[in-house]
């Protein structure tokens, strides 16, 4: 039987509104085409002022951004962000390590003189002792997360939001880092307290795997705040 006109105009008029809101969301995608990603360039993961000689190892594939051979390299973006939430999924393999840099500057390590949340297979450590503030979610070797959520060799995703020095990370739906970065004044093993660290910077993806598998990095967006 033929359904009345109007219930499919009716129809229409409702899911029209909600199909725009969700493309008015003021995120922005930080990769939108396969190939190397233009706007970004590769960089040692412990100095980000020295480039690598072959930035095009980073790239996308089917949406997907990995780097098949650089271990210990950063993809780094060459706009500053310094209100945002950032969204993405990633994927390690078993023995996988990465983590994405914060308001990076233009030189030292994102991990010690800005901020990296930390992405990582507990098996990358092998037997190697390790705290909980080296496990994923962690801001490096600064702050533990407050609960461990990852699922390994699975699709993850993040929600990373930095506004001012509030910094709260989300991983798969669950908050495990709610931080005011002006309280954060004790001192640290290496860098500058959190309170110390820059309010402004690039983002970057970094590849630190071990055993020739590769972080996977998919759907990163951006929405920057007070704009």
């Amino acid at each position: 039987m033929r359904r009345p006109t109007w219930l499919a105009t009716a129809i229409l008029l409702i899911i029209a509104p909600m199909g725009l809101a969700a493309e008015d969301d003021g995120f922005v995608p930080l990769f939108t085409a396969d190939g190397v990603p233009p706007g970004w360039h590769a960089v040692v993961y412990h100095d980000v002022s020295q480039s690598l000689p072959a930035s095009e190892d980073w790239h996308i594939e089917k949406g997907i951004l990995y780097t098949s051979t650089s271990r210990g390299s950063f993809l780094i973006s060459e706009r500053e962000y310094g209100d945002f939430v950032l969204e993405f999924e990633f994927k390690l393999g078993p023995r996988g390590n990465s983590g994405v840099g914060l308001r990076v500057g233009a030189a030292g390590d994102p991990a010690f003189d800005a901020l990296e949340v930390q992405m990582v297979d507990a098996r990358y450590y092998g037997d190697d002792p390790y705290g909980p503030d080296q496990s994923t979610g962690s801001l490096y070797k600064a702050v533990a997360p407050s609960k461990q959520v990852y699922k390994p060799e699975d699709w993850n995703r993040f929600e990373i939001t930095c506004q001012g020095p509030k910094v709260i990370v989300k991983l798969n739906g669950e908050t495990i880092q709610d931080l005011n970065l002006d309280e954060q004044t004790q001192a640290l093993d290496r860098g500058e307290p959190l309170a110390a660290r820059p309010r402004r910077g690039r983002i970057g993806f970094q590849e630190l795997s071990r055993g020739g598998t590769h972080a996977q990095i998919r759907n990163a967006r951006i929405k920057e705040l007070g704009k």
